[in-house]
């Protein structure tokens, strides 16, 4: 061959190679700063929430996790993001700041916090808690009433009680449910919401709120299917099992803020 055609074909190859090798660096490069303004969003995403929190703007705070696990549904950190989200829902619910499934009422004369939470199909523990009210209740003074319904969903092949106010999931709690799937489904309502229940337990002398083997913990909210409600534990080590009864558990801290949260007449499904 030619020794000039054979110089121009290497030269060919050699520029060609070159833009080959030059595509795919490009490329990589793109790829890797795409990567990294995902990464930059997300942070940028999550200083936002630390400054609206740092203001009190709780909900600000929340409503940017909720777009954090919803932008970025593959990272790792998805899981954080939903639990800074229900514990941010929980502060919201508890705190004096309307929400719009919230409502800022105005005591009238002859009102009382148990007037007011029959009015408005919540809790006078609720009430109280949202307002950090102690004391007399003075009329003319404007208190802020949760007035949207509550309902709870438990999945016993999760072991999970999601609490949700109309279709909205506020907080997702791990439970213990019936060995042997022994817990009952179907739609149920809270009937009974007691402090410190005592224990009936079959084939046993009656067992007192400060034994402790009593096994109901520090609350009871019965439902209406006699026998079976959600109650505290002992055991907290045993959440997330099917281990009870046949009653849902759960830890004493978290079916205590269950207990502020929801009247009775409060929709129960329960799901295998």
């Amino acid at each position: 061959m030619n020794r000039k055609v054979l110089g121009v074909i290497i030269a060919v190859g050699i520029i060609l190679g070159g833009l080959i090798i030059f595509n795919l660096v490009t490329k990589g490069c793109s790829f890797g700063l795409r990567s990294g303004s995902m990464d930059t969003s997300a942070s940028a995403l999550l200083n936002q929430a630390k400054e609206l929190l740092a203001k009190g703007d709780l909900s600000g705070a929340r409503n940017i996790y909720l777009k954090l696990i919803s932008d970025f549904t593959n990272s790792s950190e998805v899981m954080n993001w939903q639990k800074k989200a229900e514990e941010l829902n929980i502060k919201l619910l508890f705190s004096p700041i309307v929400t719009p499934k919230s409502v800022l009422y105005e005591i009238k004369p002859g009102d009382t916090l148990t007037k007011i939470a029959r009015q408005f199909k919540t809790t006078l523990e609720l009430v109280k808690k949202s307002n950090n009210l102690t004391g007399a209740i003075i009329p003319g003074r404007k208190i802020k009433v949760w007035n949207a319904p509550f309902s709870i969903l438990v999945d016993k092949s999760h072991n999970t009680l999601t609490l949700k106010s109309e279709e909205e999931v506020l907080k997702t709690y791990v439970v213990s449910t019936g060995k042997n799937n022994c817990t009952p489904v179907g739609n149920f309502k809270i009937t009974t919401k007691l402090l410190n229940p005592t224990w009936f337990k079959k084939g046993e002398n009656v067992i007192s709120p400060a034994d402790p083997k009593n096994a109901l913990g520090t609350r009871w909210l019965g439902i209406d299917l006699p026998g079976y409600g959600i109650h505290g534990t002992i055991e907290p080590q045993n959440l997330g099992k099917q281990i009870t009864e046949g009653c849902i558990r759960m830890s004493n801290a978290d079916v205590e803020e269950l207990f502020i949260i929801v009247p009775t007449g409060t929709e129960v499904t329960i799901v295998d």
